[in-house]
């Protein structure tokens, strides 16, 4: 067998296959740091020695394989046949010329190329599963956490038929238990967009399940009242801006068909009770297996993306009211005044929670991605936030000093990754300190803040440091309760080290030293990493509107992932030789004794250029709105995003490209995207723990527990024995966030027996 899977392989290879040995009951690669055949394939001198004890054989798919692409029928294989007779009916003829293998637990693998770059992988056709309740369950061989619907139903959601596209990998024959029922590997049919388009449509009828729509962001500075956005979710025409930006109906009735733009013939996402549905991965600015309420859609369309722009021009068009909506609960015989409560605060909007960053910006090619992918596939514990931050602080240290962009932007950046204990925080640390000493450099890492003037006489003997720290959330703390002048001390310097690094920090005057120096362009990246609760336990309005905040890139971890077993770290001799490059690049005048540093410049391409025009001018309309509400911690924070922008942009250009480097469109984009993305959870997260009383954090942590409850929701009782406060404050409480809307009073019964319990107000 081992003799035939490298025969296999060798073939593949030679067809241009990127072909791989395979642990075949983990459905992975058996080879490490296998990210890197993503790009490129593997000698077959390289595959000489992997096949051995490997009971496996897979393909990445993508361009690496010639934009190989396969459709993957799981659950069993239960939807192929219905899509094998629509595909018959379709073309006959283009069902024979593709490739089909079926695997050991009787699913179906179809094949083929394309003529163009394929996209990522795509859910095609889903279906939901009713389940017991919100116990985590196991079908068809992989675990599924319940969610529960509207009506109280728990449920899994199954994907029949996916694609595996760029970056994706399938087992394949001679794989044991997989069989090569029609075409060979070898002779891959290439197929047309059309083509394609008929064997995706075939699996797209078979769906049956659609997600919510994608939340859409809640603009500042609106007037109280109804809102829009919501008001044309209602009674906007929808059907009317698909069809001015070139969309057609393809099929009515209660599920319509849509076609997108460009198209003459099939379609490419379904409009259902106020959902429009994209399948397709040609429709821009649409992503694929997303849903969008009528009012994304139409800011998406008219306004760019741009939901503030298009909510302004709905409310000028009629749309929302400028009353406030009335609550449909009768709360007058449970409801009282509320304390120091004002009807402004009733009336304010708060901002809406995007949710951690999404793991498809947690990616940045070249040394980024490759410094990640080492982490992961040798952490006990893999967490992408973690790797992420750690991979890009040291990037950002590297290049310290050695590049700056047209606007004399450094790589300075200071990071925070939040994760519980043994949720993987230290292995990152670990990776960094190997490379750095591999390289000479480990004498530029510091471990512990210990002191404002201590950093400041480290970066004044080597003036590029990457400090990896776990004690963020200590020194806010101290900080926050202003009895520590030694931690205050570590703040201002941070902040003035941070804003120095495109000219020079004076030392602070010495008794000894009556010119005690300075730091020319000191580069101080740190990577710090805290207990999430702690963190925002520490947190103050104080601390926020100081500038440290706004300056941090915070990132949340998701859930502990599932263990693996650890492996040693071996750095990659790639990673390695990209990280000595850094260190022995040296752009200005002088020895390394007495350096001078000139850092490259690194250009803008034209359309990156603009692209970072509009960012800087989204961010300076949402500073104006928080100008005029008189928020100080939302210009604080938005007052920061283009610097932070333009950084980020810098280091995914030198990353990718380190030795001629460009920052292009999509550079920008991904760096616009992010800081967007967490500057809105950092103000989201900071008016969930921020208090500006007691009576005030009080309310905060009532809603958190709310939060954190299955359904969002507990009966009275229980409420008030976890807010651990007495009957009457917790009466206090209750009538204030009811009369604001943030909780709703809903009738329960329990053994019989009538009560009241509350639940977060999600309208």
């Amino acid at each position: 067998m081992e003799n035939d899977l490298l025969q296999a392989a060798v073939t593949y290879l030679r067809a241009g296959l990127c072909a791989l040995p395979a642990i075949a009951a983990e459905k992975r690669p058996a080879v490490p740091t296998w990210k890197q055949y993503q790009t490129r394939l593997p000698d077959e001198a390289e595959a000489s020695r992997w096949f051995g004890p490997h009971q496996g054989l897979c393909l990445i798919t993508g361009a690496v394989s010639g934009n190989l692409e396969m459709i993957d029928f799981d659950l069993g294989g239960e939807a192929f046949q219905p899509w094998y007779e629509r595909l018959q009916r379709a073309d006959a003829a283009l069902l024979g010329r593709l490739v089909i293998e079926q695997s050991p637990s009787g699913g179906w693998h179809v094949v083929y190329r394309f003529e163009a770059e394929v996209s990522r992988s795509l859910k095609l056709a889903q279906r939901k599963q009713p389940v017991a309740g919100p116990e985590e369950v196991t079908l068809f061989g992989k675990n599924y956490k319940p969610r529960q619907d509207a009506s109280g139903q728990w449920y899994v959601v199954l994907t029949m038929i996916e694609t595996r596209g760029e970056g994706g990998l399938f087992l394949c024959a001679p794989t044991p238990g997989y069989e090569l029922l029609q075409g060979d590997f070898t002779e891959l049919p290439v197929l047309a967009e059309a083509e394609r388009e008929l064997l995706l449509e075939a699996a797209w009828e078979l769906n049956e399940y659609v997600p919510e729509p994608v939340p859409c962001p809640t603009p500042s500075g609106e007037p109280p009242g109804g809102r829009p956005g919501d008001d044309f979710n209602q009674r906007g025409d929808l059907r009317a801006v698909l069809r001015a930006h070139g969309w057609a109906l393809a099929k009515g009735g209660d599920n319509e068909y849509w076609r997108r733009p460009g198209k003459t013939s099939g379609w490419s996402a379904t409009l259902k009770d106020g959902v429009f549905y994209v399948f397709s991965s040609s429709a821009a600015p649409f992503e694929p297996d997303q849903a969008y309420s009528p009012f994304s859609v139409y800011a998406l369309l008219e306004h760019g993306g741009d939901f503030a722009s298009a909510a302004s021009t709905l409310r000028s068009q009629g749309f929302g009211s400028d009353v406030p909506a009335q609550p449909d609960v009768d709360l007058s015989g449970l409801l009282q005044s509320a304390p120091d409560e004002t009807e402004a605060d009733k009336a304010e909007p708060g901002p809406e929670d995007p949710g951690p960053i999404p793991d498809e910006l947690l990616r940045v090619p070249g040394f980024v991605s490759e410094v990640i992918d080492l982490c992961l596939e040798t952490a006990p514990y893999p967490n992408q936030a973690m790797a992420f931050c750690g991979a890009l602080a040291l990037q950002a240290f590297l290049a310290g000093r050695k590049v700056r962009d047209p606007g004399d932007n450094r790589t300075n950046i200071y990071l925070l990754g939040l994760a519980y204990s043994a949720a993987g925080k230290d292995w990152i640390r670990k990776l960094n300190t190997k490379i750095l000493h591999h390289i000479g450099l480990s004498s530029c890492l510091g471990d512990r803040l210990a002191s404002g003037e201590g950093i400041q006489d480290a970066l004044f003997v080597r003036p590029s440091m990457l400090f990896q720290t776990d004690e963020i959330d200590g020194i806010l703390q101290s900080i926050n309760k202003a009895k520590d002048n030694r931690h205050e001390s570590i703040m201002s310097t941070l902040l003035s080290l941070y804003s120095a690094s495109n000219s020079t920090f004076s030392m602070r005057p010495k008794a000894d030293k009556p010119d005690p120096g300075v730091i020319d362009q000191p580069n101080l990246v740190l990577f710090g990493t805290a207990i999430p609760n702690h963190y925002y336990g520490a947190l103050s309005e104080r601390m926020l509107t100081n500038g440290f905040f706004a300056r941090m890139l915070i990132l949340d971890s998701r859930k502990r992932s599932e263990g693996q077993e650890p492996g040693i770290i071996e750095v990659t001799d790639r990673v390695l030789a990209m990280a000595k490059w850094w260190a022995d690049f040296w752009p200005g005048t002088g020895n390394l004794e007495n350096w001078h540093p000139t850092p490259a410049i690194v250009e803008h391409t034209d359309e990156a250029r603009c692209l970072t025009i509009e960012t800087r001018q989204r961010a300076e309309a949402e500073y104006a709105l928080a100008e005029d509400r008189s928020d100080p911690v939302g210009t604080t924070v938005w007052g920061r995003v283009s610097e932070q922008s333009r950084k980020l942009a810098l280091l995914y250009a030198v990353s990718e490209n380190p030795q001629a480097p460009r920052i292009d469109a999509p550079a920008v984009r991904w760096a616009s995207t992010f800081v967007t993305h967490q500057v809105r959870r950092m103000l989201f997260m900071a008016t969930q723990h921020v208090a500006d009383n007691p009576f005030h954090g009080e309310c905060l942590k009532l809603i958190e527990k709310l939060r954190e409850a299955p359904g969002q929701q507990l009966p009275d009782s229980v409420l008030l024995k976890r807010m651990k406060i007495d009957a009457n404050g917790f009466r206090d409480l209750i009538n204030t966030l009811c009369q604001r809307g943030d909780i709703e009073p809903v009738s329960i019964t329990t053994s019989g027996r009538s009560g009241i319990a509350y639940r977060l107000d999600l309208g």
